[in-house]
């Protein structure tokens, strides 16, 4: 079974209130007479599902392309928590004797994907801290950002990029059932830049 834990990129996925929305054309057409369709883009990189590298909150980190693949291939859990503004570590319950090594908390918190709104579920300082200190290689959500909107410190992502934990942004969980999978989720190799979207995808 797989799911498909991306939006659909198109013009009308929102962004983040002064990002590059997303805009897409054909550069040479095929009705035009070209010999091929070639198409060009224009966007943010943190669009959709996206992998925010250190580089995007920490002066001089890794950038995208230099990101061992090894977070984005591999076991995973989905865990279904409550849709409120800030989420504690007892919002997650046990994660049992072994944490998994990438994390994905399913919070409902976002209905319209193709409208922004700051009313998203984000991590607190506290579970972002308890997080880093589990060792998990990887730590999604289905918002559009670890810390509320609004926040300008962004204390979960120098938490979990501090202690080398990369952030997955922007999944659709909706109708993933909460339990154990396969994540995909590979990043472009972009050299010297922040982040990446990325077709993500859970196997189960």
């Amino acid at each position: 079974m797989l799911y498909d834990i991306s939006p659909a990129i198109s013009p009308e996925l929102a962004v983040w209130p002064g990002d590059e929305p997303f805009s897409g054309e054909f550069q040479y057409a095929l009705e035009a007479g070209a010999a091929a369709n070639v198409g060009v883009i224009r966007t943010t990189l943190h669009l959709g599902s996206h992998v925010d590298a250190p580089l995007h909150t920490e002066a001089g980190a890794a950038g995208i392309g230099d990101l061992p693949l090894e977070a984005f291939l591999g076991p995973c859990r989905v865990l279904a928590v409550p849709p409120v503004p800030l989420l504690e570590p007892e919002h997650l319950g046990s994660l049992g004797p072994a944490p998994p090594p990438r994390l994905l908390l399913r919070t409902g918190s976002v209905a319209d994907r193709h409208r922004f709104s700051p009313q998203f579920s984000a991590l607190s300082p506290r579970l972002a801290a308890w997080l880093a200190g589990q060792g998990p290689l990887l730590v999604g959500l289905d918002t559009p950002s670890v810390d509320p909107y609004g926040s300008e410190e962004l204390p979960a992502h120098h938490a979990l990029a501090g202690a080398g934990v990369v952030i997955l942004e922007g999944l659709v969980l909706d109708a993933v059932p909460p339990g154990d999978y396969e994540l995909i989720a590979l990043p472009l190799k972009l050299a010297g830049l922040d982040a990446s979207p990325v077709r993500a995808v859970l196997r189960g």
